[in-house]
């Protein structure tokens, strides 16, 4: 995956509708969260999250299909590409049974510190260099998740923790599948197929968990929670993917990465307005410091390497 000052198209501003799709696509990353909330009254985390994948698998093999992806070609990725899958499928463990049990806006705020986890990772495992402004956006939204996690707030008990835990490290299970497709092979692969290893071994995966939860739907799903399915499987991991995936081939990852700070805004609003989630002061505050340290993160350096490709696996949750 070649770096946005490798790329000829790194200088090329971007243009209204590349603006205004980014925009849609952090849009749509904001409110997923809020989507699967509201589809758990009639199907189960782990169901609903290999159902989703199953949806997406499909999907991503016609687009692929059509752009000429060689899904089944020998190329030495099926090891990065296993390895990948694995940490797919706990991640959405994690991250399904955190939003079982914290809110939406909390989850959203949890799940976008993955960055933090990916800029910090490639600093520690690919020896990418960090800029001042990145060091200080990783102090800033550490300090947001303490912030959130330690101070005592009112409607947050110890299984809204939990789950706010349950995302973290799902997070940060995002964050190291990033690492392993930029780290391997697997960065060679098209996206469609890289993302592909990853949804088809997670159904087994979540298929297992989903046993061992004893997880059953037992009434039929009403129309608007089998239409939110359907949004996650075809829209948000089938083809929200490919469509960031066409932007960074035309613009500078960078540019496009300092947009994606506005998804915890996005899916923290989504969540008052339609959850009615109860925003606390404290919590606010966290908010603001997550995504501001998110801004710094991902705002272009010429010296770090790792915030321009930091978000490239965004789509995928």
């Amino acid at each position: 995956m070649s770096s946005p000052q490798a790329n000829p198209s790194a200088a090329r501003p971007l243009s209204a509708g590349a603006i205004a799709l980014m925009l849609m696509l952090c849009l749509t990353w904001g409110f997923n969260q809020i989507a699967v909330k509201l589809v758990l009254p009639d199907v189960p985390p782990m169901l609903q999250a290999m159902i989703r994948s199953m949806g997406a698998l499909p999907v991503l093999f016609l687009i692929g299909t059509l752009r000429g992806v060689k899904f089944f070609e020998k190329d030495g990725t099926w090891k990065a590409g296993l390895i990948a899958g694995l940490m797919f499928g706990l991640e959405f463990v994690l991250i399904f049974q955190g939003l079982r049990l914290t809110s939406a806006s909390r989850a959203v705020v949890f799940l976008y510190t993955a960055p933090f986890f990916v800029a910090l990772g490639s600093y520690q495992v690919l020896g990418e260099r960090l800029g001042g402004s990145q060091w200080l956006g990783l102090a800033v939204s550490f300090a947001g998740v303490a912030l959130a996690i330690g101070v005592p707030q009112p409607n947050v008990d110890s299984h809204v923790l939990l789950g706010d835990l349950l995302i973290v490290l799902g997070a940060s299970l995002w964050a190291a599948t990033t690492l392993v497709a930029k780290g391997t092979r697997l960065r060679f692969a098209a996206p469609e197929k890289a993302l592909g290893y990853q949804v088809a071994i997670s159904i087994p995966i979540l298929g297992t968990a989903a046993w061992l939860f004893g997880e059953t739907i037992t009434h039929t799903p009403s129309p608007l929670s089998i239409g939110l399915l359907a949004f996650q499987a075809i829209w948000v991991v089938g083809t929200t993917f490919t469509l960031w995936f066409a932007l960074v081939k035309a613009y500078s990852a960078s540019k496009l990465s300092a947009f994606t700070f506005i998804t915890p805004l996005f899916g923290v609003v989504g969540s008052y307005f339609i959850m009615h989630d109860t925003l606390s002061l404290t919590f606010a505050a966290a908010a603001v410091l997550v995504i501001a340290g998110l801004f710094l993160v991902n705002r272009p350096s010429q010296t770090a390497a790792a915030p321009a490709d930091a978000l490239l696996n965004v789509t995928k949750t």
